[in-house]
């Protein structure tokens, strides 16, 4: 069954008039006519009663009626369903996330997009950066998040934010006082280092700091993640170099001080994702990383 004649019907059924019905659909009465003539051919029945003022229905025309709206009702969904995907609108957008990130910057981005598209579903994932590399060329992954990455053939790497780097230490340890933390200083502090499982990862990056002014770090502990090195500058074993997302994670006698360096020091915060991906919903969201405008995640808190 034609789905103009089905909605020619459709109207012709409330109307009961034929030609309130064609003016209604921008057509002139006889192809109206001739429409409804076809289905009732088709059908096999009358679905109108010709009356001398107008039209009734018949039973086989109520029974129609019902479902006619039903599947109208149906393409008219599937036609905003499919443009709202065209426009990135609705679907699912996965994303790959890891450690300190997740503390202000990716949970901010996140809010952002879900405020202008809150029909996507956002599924997060923690994964390394080998593992957020293999999951995007798996189609696991729509996008990452991560540090030190580099490009690859079939994977954009792009940066989102050059970070700030602080120190975190005991509120009651001598250099807590003071407004700053140069690398000189903290080479004489016993420093833990984070995260122990990724190599070239931010761990190689902070003391390659050390390596650039001609010093050696002290290196007390290595550590999984961020989370742990906190907790241990909290319990007093040292004192940890973190990005500065890190400064939302707040523990007990915990304070984070910029580490000064000439240029100010400070990492990389990338997303990634694969090269070929034209998906409406990536674009959208790469939309939104690209208008994104960090704050400082140690505002008020930096104490």
């Amino acid at each position: 069954m034609d789905l103009r004649h089905l909605k020619s019907f459709a109207v012709l059924a409330e109307e009961l008039n034929f030609g309130r019905a064609a003016v209604r659909l921008h057509i002139s009465q006889p192809p109206l006519t001739r429409q409804i003539q076809l289905m009732e051919n088709e059908l096999g029945t009358q679905l109108f009663d010709r009356l001398p003022k107008g039209l009734a229905l018949t039973a086989a025309g109520i029974t129609l009626l019902d479902d006619a709206r039903r599947i109208l009702g149906l393409v008219d969904a599937a036609k905003d369903r499919a443009t709202q995907a065209g426009r990135g609108e609705i679907g699912r957008l996965d994303v790959g996330i890891f450690g300190s990130a997740i503390f202000h910057y990716i949970p901010r981005l996140l809010l952002q997009f879900r405020s202008l598209y809150p029909n996507v579903k956002i599924s997060l994932h923690e994964q390394t950066k080998v593992e957020q590399i293999q999951a995007l060329r798996e189609r696991r992954l729509t996008i990452g998040f991560n540090r030190h990455v580099r490009s690859e053939p079939d994977i954009v790497v792009e940066t989102v934010y050059l970070e700030p780097l602080l120190v975190a230490l005991p509120c009651g340890h001598p250099l807590a006082q003071q407004a700053a933390i140069s690398i000189l200083e903290l080479s004489q502090q016993p420093l833990i280092l984070y995260p122990n499982n990724t190599r070239e990862g931010f761990a190689d990056h902070v003391i390659s700091l050390f390596d650039h002014e001609g010093l050696q770090a002290q290196v007390e502990l290595e550590v999984k993640d961020v989370v742990t090195a906190v907790a241990l500058v909290s319990s007093g074993f040292g004192l940890c170099v973190t990005p500065e997302a890190a400064s939302s994670l707040q523990l007990p006698g915990v304070v984070y001080r910029p580490l000064k360096a000439d240029p100010p020091p400070t990492v990389d915060l990338v997303c990634l994702y694969r090269r070929d991906d034209a998906s409406p919903i990536l674009t959208a969201f790469l939309d939104t990383v690209r208008k994104f405008q960090p704050q400082s995640a140690s505002q008020g808190q930096i104490r």
